[in-house]
Parts: C-alpha cells; sequence; structure tokens
C-alpha cells in the first residue's frame, strides 16, 4: 500500500527523540508542496524544548499531544511573502499534508493540531513563539515515535462520490 494509506494520525509517543536529520527531511517534504503562484510563503518554528512544548500543550484542550512529543513544527504563513493571501491556507494544507505524509515514511507518528482561524488559539501561538503580525500560526504538527502502531482504517466510500454533476 502506498503511504497515503498508511498514514494516520498519533498522539502518543515514545521518549525517543527525533533526529534533526529527519525533522530537516519533514521540512524539506513540507517545501515541497504545492503552493498558488509558487508563492512559498511558508515559515517554520521547530520546537524541542520541554517547558515550551508544555506550553504549546496548554493552549487549547486538543493541544495536549504537544507536551509529549519530540518535536513540534508550527507551520506559518508569511503574509509579506504571499503573492495571494487568500489562497495561503491552501498552500499551508498542502505543505501539513507532505510533512505528514514524510513523518510515515521516515517511520515517525505526527498530528495535526488546528490553530488558524481560531483566533485565541493563534493569538496564544503568536504572542508564546514572537511570530511577527505580518505571519498567521497556521498549525502544529506533533512529531515523534509512535507508542504503538494502529491498525490502519481505509475510509474509501463509495456513496460519496459522483460522476459529472451532484
Amino acid at each position: 500500500m502506498s503511504i497515503v494509506f498508511k498514514r494516520q494520525s498519533v498522539r502518543r509517543f515514545t521518549d525517543e527523540k527525533v533526529s534533526d536529520e529527519k525533522i530537516e527531511n519533514l521540512l524539506k517534504a513540507g517545501m515541497q508542496a504545492p503552493s498558488a503562484c509558487n508563492q512559498q510563503a511558508w515559515e517554520f518554528v521547530v520546537i524541542s524544548d520541554e517547558e515550551d512544548k508544555k506550553a504549546v500543550s496548554e493552549m487549547h484542550q486538543f493541544a495536549k499531544p504537544a507536551e509529549k512529543a519530540s518535536h513540534l513544527i508550527v507551520t506559518v504563513g508569511n503574509l509579506n511573502e504571499a503573492k495571494i493571501h487568500r489562497m495561503i491556507e491552501q498552500d499551508l494544507g498542502a505543505c501539513n499534508e507532505n510533512i505528514l505524509l514524510q513523518a510515515t515514511h521516515e517511520g515517525l507518528g505526527a498530528v495535526w493540531l488546528g490553530f488558524h482561524p481560531i483566533e485565541d488559539r493563534t493569538l496564544k501561538l503568536k504572542e508564546y513563539l514572537n511570530i511577527p503580525d505580518y505571519c498567521i500560526p497556521f498549525s502544529v504538527i506533533c512529531v515523534g515515535y509512535p507508542q504503538k502502531e494502529n491498525e490502519v482504517k481505509l475510509r474509501y466510500d463509495e456513496s460519496k462520490i459522483h460522476f459529472d454533476r451532484y
């Protein structure tokens, strides 16, 4: 099966640290994502500090996996670099998916924590990480070695497919 079918959200991690090389591979994969007008207006904050991971884990009720992850990758959209501001969320979504797929390829587990467009979440993250006003903190991706492998569940559903017209 292709890596797409093996990817799943992992929220529980071992204590083993992910190597700098693997983190760099995740970032390279993210930067290979398609981007409107090839604007590539993404930036990243990589977090491995225990205190910082704990602080992020407390920013909203679904952010708990951040505390035990080896690393956090915060994806950020730089509006000063964007040619088409309204497309930045799509660019970052594709970037995030590439990172998640590369994590699976590297034998890692990962989960995408949503921050943008929920204002109180993005403001907390922006303030804590000193992200400039012209940037949008989009998401936090928790990365680490999974505690256990889960069974892959295929989600294909023919009833959701329409040909030619809805």
